[in-house]
């Protein structure tokens, strides 16, 4: 079949030309459906191989840690600051490539293992400017964010219900624990006075823990938030 028109070889189910856009039959008259004269080449996706992506990343940061510590050898004679990249990347690689390695990776188990590399990084800045505030300071806060975000994700991840409970929670415990941060900061460093600055946050964060908790609690008032707010 070609276009009356312009004179271009047409399938049988065109329905206009896609050169001058002529209609090739009369639209009263009922033609029958025809294959496509030129089959649609349909390519596959190609798929990128998880651990070879995964493999490439790890030689990129493996540069930035041999040219620092080569740096750090030859200025300095010794690992100073060169410790302090490679601890950076290595605990960047822990946190946002490791978990990739799994298909199916549980954050239950990667979560408590992230905070215990923040943990020992932060513990190695101490020992290597030896400034004696890790297990004044450091620990406790580490320690307890570390608690609080394992378990908001274990109770998310193994309970189905009661998520309003859990946040709720989470963040009242996180404002319950700032004057105790500050109380850290003052003793650990040696400060002049209690300033009080934590009162703030902690005021905040229990308002906001509260609210999710009486959500949780009151369906009617959960149900007109949803309506409310789209969810």
């Amino acid at each position: 079949m070609y276009c009356i028109y312009c004179g271009v070889k047409l399938a049988d189910s065109e329905k206009c030309c896609p050169l001058c856009g002529t209609v090739p039959f009369h639209p009263d008259i009922p033609r029958e459906e025809g294959k496509p004269l030129y089959p649609v080449e349909c390519y596959p996706r190609q798929q990128v191989s998880r651990k070879g992506f995964l493999g490439v990343v790890a030689i990129l940061l493996l540069i930035p840690v041999l040219v620092s510590l080569i740096c750090d050898l030859s200025l300095q004679g010794g690992v100073t600051w060169s410790g302090y990249v490679i601890g950076a990347i290595a605990l960047s690689y822990m946190i946002m490539v490791l978990p990739l390695w799994f298909r199916h990776p549980n954050p239950a188990v990667f979560v408590p293992c992230d905070f215990f590399a923040i943990g020992l990084y932060v513990l190695y800045i101490d020992l290597s400017v030896k400034g004696g505030w890790f297990l004044g300071f450091a620990f406790p806060v580490i320690g307890f964010v570390g608690v609080l975000v394992s378990a908001v994700v274990i109770l998310t991840r193994y309970l189905h219900r009661g998520a309003l409970y859990i946040y709720g929670g989470a963040l009242i415990a996180l404002g319950a624990f700032l004057p105790v941060m500050e109380l850290l900061m003052k003793q650990t460093f040696r400060l002049s006075k209690f300033v009080g600055w934590s009162w703030y946050p902690l005021v905040a964060l229990v308002l906001l823990g509260s609210a999710l908790v009486f959500l949780a609690l009151c369906r009617p008032a959960r149900e007109t938030a949803e309506r409310k707010l789209f969810l």
